[in-house]
């Protein structure tokens, strides 16, 4: 049985991946610019997610763990003020790298990181533990993403509690993949537009994000709908899970396992009921 959650727009409006250019190296909006933007075209609410150490952090590795850790909460301490003062409601999360495949860490905060600097360089295992320790989820982000500077496409099935399955950095077939797969397994479904740069937004259709049943109070509403599995409905264009696999490439995906060994498969995830790999 397939746990399949509905493409639903209604709702209480939340971006779940975007990146600020005080943390992230490939930010373009400041915090406060995001919030103006997203409060104009009708959010409820953000989630900012720079890029942590082990990704495209704008913060220099070298400096005193405190001091690097006060950095990469600027973007986030930028643009909440601003929610404060315009009604948005903003939350910290950040999205960690491991070369091929990245996550988003939900739930957690400023002071939580400055009591664990192990999070820093710790395996993808130890660090879905952590912050389950500390009372946070993690979303693999975009996981059947391919760019240039990837070796492969890795799917960490056993380092997260769901996954994003719809982008809006994406093409839709890998987005497409991503919701077949999440299907299979059970996974609960994120989507967010890995927004970079606020001022290319012209209208609500250019993002992607979650609509909810009732408004955030804290980031621990949002950890406690993906950890339950409560509803969690995806705010996406209406044809974005339906790419032609005739005229997609063959993804050549690999697995991650419990020891984060690479085990490859050639699975192609288009139709969830033909589970047989392609010949």
């Amino acid at each position: 049985m397939y746990y399949i959650q509905e493409v639903f727009p209604i709702g209480y409006l939340y971006e779940t991946h975007m990146h600020t250019c005080l943390a992230s190296a490939c930010g373009k909006s400041t915090g406060k610019e995001h919030v103006r933007r997203y409060r104009d075209l009708g959010f409820t609410g953000i989630i900012i997610t720079d890029h942590f150490f082990g990704g495209n952090c704008a913060v220099p590795r070298h400096l005193p763990w405190n001091e690097k850790i006060r950095l990469f909460c600027a973007g986030f301490e930028d643009a909440w003020e601003e929610g404060q003062k315009v009604g948005l409601d903003v939350f910290f999360g950040w999205e960690q790298g491991y070369g091929d495949d990245e996550y988003l860490v939900y739930g957690l905060d400023k002071q939580w990181l400055l009591d664990h600097p192990e999070i820093e360089k710790c395996s993808r295992a130890r660090q879905l533990a952590l912050v389950h320790e500390g009372g946070g989820a993690v979303i693999q982000a975009h996981p059947f993403r391919m760019r240039d500077y990837m070796t492969y496409i890795r799917l960490g099935l056993s380092f997260a509690d769901g996954a994003e399955v719809a982008n809006a950095g994406n093409r839709s077939v890998h987005d497409t993949y991503a919701y077949h797969y999440a299907q299979e397994f059970g996974l609960v479904m994120t989507a967010g537009s890995d927004n970079h740069d606020s001022s290319k937004i012209q209208s609500q259709d250019d993002l992607f994000g979650v609509s909810l049943d009732a408004p955030l109070t804290s980031i621990q509403d949002y950890v406690q709908l993906i950890r339950s599995r409560g509803p969690i409905h995806l705010h996406v264009p209406d044809d974005r899970f339906s790419a032609d696999p005739n005229t997609s490439e063959q993804l050549h995906s690999f697995w991650i396992d419990s020891y984060e060994h690479l085990i490859p498969t050639r699975r192609l995830w288009i139709n969830p009921f033909s589970p047989s790999d392609p010949e």
